[in-house]
């Protein structure tokens, strides 16, 4: 058993486990739940954002911990005043160190679009993300068949929602991409062997539809690699652990907003595919 079977086995047995603990009813009477949300699509597409969705992310299965000690409140503050268009908060907890409670604080303090980073497997979990205060969840093609992402994005949107499908390869594209995904997000790493090749964003960007927003994730190091990547047309860009692996991540956000708007050409390519 690979490592996202195993994450995904043990997040059916937590859900379960949460289902008892947490009724729906008590779900929907967070003052989240009825609250507007904000549009992540909209927000990567803002041309006064550098299209980067900053996550809080603690650790991984792959590189254990990254930063055990980083405040969500100081970090996400930083990230948005760095220039970042969205967050993207880790909320599973036995495999990335995440919290629900790190995603409330992180609403508390912020009024940007906040992607919920999890293992979505059950509509319960749409829910939770709601009462929680996300205005978008993740989706994992990898772990879901067609017609059960294409259930849980309508589910999704009919909560006010808006949904990023991550997809690994031109399969998953295929099989998954027409399910009506705000976003759709190209995962450069390898969830069965966490190898990381920037190369897959840039043979799937022509397949993924003009309808939804192009999201590149993972590998990110350089400013010079999203450059490149707003060349084959993607204006989003998921960057964690880049940051994350600093004892401020928000001072190494603000330097890499920094560096990014100062190349002479990034401007150009980004009016060009917009």
């Amino acid at each position: 058993m690979n490592i996202l079977e195993k994450i995904v086995e043990h997040k059916g047995k937590e859900v379960a486990e949460r289902k008892s603990l947490y009724p729906t009813r008590l779900l929907e009477q967070s003052i989240f739940f009825a609250s507007p949300t904000v549009s992540l699509k909209k927000y990567v597409q803002r041309k006064d954002k550098t299209g980067i969705i900053a996550e809080f992310k603690r650790k991984s299965p792959s590189k254990g911990i990254i930063n055990a000690h980083a405040p969500v409140e100081r970090t996400t503050l930083g990230y948005m005043q760095a220039g970042a268009s969205a967050l993207s908060v880790i909320t599973d907890r036995t495999f990335f160190g995440g919290s629900n409670d790190d995603l409330l604080v992180a609403r508390k303090f912020n009024f940007c679009p906040i992607l919920r980073k999890d293992f979505t497997v059950d509509e319960y979990q749409i829910i939770e993300a709601r009462s929680i205060g996300a205005d978008a969840i993740l989706l994992i093609a990898a772990i879901l068949r067609p017609e059960e992402a294409k259930t849980l994005t309508d589910f999704s949107h009919s909560l006010g929602l808006e949904v990023l499908l991550e997809v690994h390869d031109a399969d998953e594209l295929s099989t998954h991409g027409d399910i009506g995904a705000d976003l759709i997000g190209v995962n450069n790493r390898n969830l069965k062997t966490f190898e990381v090749d920037i190369n897959i964003s840039k043979e799937l960007a022509g397949r993924i539809p003009n309808s939804v927003v192009k999201v590149s994730e993972s590998g990110i190091t350089s400013a010079g690699t999203i450059e490149e990547l707003r060349s084959y047309g993607f204006e989003g860009f998921l960057m964690g652990e880049n940051f994350m692996r600093c004892s401020r991540p928000e001072h190494a956000a603000m330097e890499f907003s920094r560096e990014l708007t100062a190349r002479p050409t990034s401007s150009k390519v980004r009016t060009l595919i917009a």
